[in-house]
């Protein structure tokens, strides 16, 4: 059948329509994504403006026209850290379901890195034993662990790359000051806040997933030449000074970097080195599949019951 995943992220609005039935692998078939940015229209109480509020319901319409158009049977539609940690979250969605007909339900933290551990797993494969998995998303960061296609612990904290960058980053070139205060925040974060579970993960095969993750990787291939499957700590240390250095408009002009990308690709890279080192990880395999293909998944397993 024909599904449509509506991924309502903290940087866009991404519609990924796929060919999908049980025990098959999913076959995209059309996406359309929107770069919107939620986490720039929360005000001081916390809360989504209603331009950002406007801008997001057109950007469903489109979706849902574009779904419509390609003749999709279901849409499953998910948000995650922006509009779960917003003040007024449950009355946007409330709006919107009511508005566009859908079911659009918020994610907790741990059910996204779930469902990313689950994406992780199919795709590479019980031989790849024992996974750590790494995500970094537009407000959050996600850590799973575990042999199985459930993790054994999961955490998610408030460390994505849009939402330090807006709070810490706001000069353009970045000013050492500023870097440094990021770079202490994430720093202290990471080590208050990552469970025994998780630090002493004893994992076989270490994985990332995320746009932020493969921007980093391909710029580890422009720079240095690594494989871009794959993102080593030693390259990620040597190119963070680079990309401080740099201006939005000179890093938009890197291979694979976007002109959205560029603003925040600093603050991601501060996070992933941190929390590289902390877990005591040399080298991620990038994975393609992540968190709207372990909704598809999750969804597949559930029908077949």
């Amino acid at each position: 059948m024909r599904l449509g995943v509506l991924d309502v992220g903290s940087n866009t609005v991404h519609l990924q329509v796929v060919d999908a039935h049980p025990g098959a692998r999913p076959s995209p078939a059309t996406n359309q994504k929107v770069e919107l940015r939620l986490h720039e229209y929360l005000n001081k109480e916390g809360e989504i403006t209603a331009e950002g509020v406007a801008l997001l319901e057109e950007s469903i319409a489109d979706a849902i026209s574009h779904a419509k158009e390609f003749q999709t049977e279901e849409i499953l539609a998910f948000a995650t850290s922006a509009i779960r940690d917003a003040k007024n979250g449950k009355d946007i969605l409330d709006q919107i379901n009511k508005k566009f007909e859908i079911d659009l339900q918020v994610l907790s933290g741990d059910d996204e890195a779930q469902m990313t551990f689950l994406a992780v797993r199919r795709w590479l494969g019980w031989s790849s034993g024992r996974l750590l998995v790494l995500d970094i998303g537009g407000g959050s960061l996600e850590i799973a662990v575990g042999d199985d296609e459930r993790a054994e612990a999961t955490i998610s904290l408030p460390l994505g790359a849009s939402r330090l960058t807006r709070e810490y980053l706001d000069s353009d070139p970045h000013t050492s000051k500023e870097i440094k205060a990021l770079e202490t925040f994430v720093y202290d974060a990471i080590k208050q806040s990552l469970p025994e579970d998780i630090s002493k993960h004893i994992a076989d095969h270490f994985v990332a997933t995320s746009k932020t993750f493969r921007t980093l990787a391909r710029l580890g291939e422009h720079w240095f030449e690594d494989n871009p499957k794959y993102l080593k700590i030693n390259s990620l240390t040597k190119m963070i000074p680079k990309l401080q250095d740099m201006s939005n408009k000179q890093r938009a002009e890197l291979p694979g970097v976007s002109q959205s990308r560029a603003r925040q690709i600093v603050a991601g890279a501060i996070v992933a080195r941190n929390v590289m080192e902390r877990l005591h990880i040399n080298e991620l395999e990038i994975c393609p599949w992540a968190l709207r293909e372990g909704i598809v998944l999750r969804w597949l397993d559930w029908m077949e019951r």
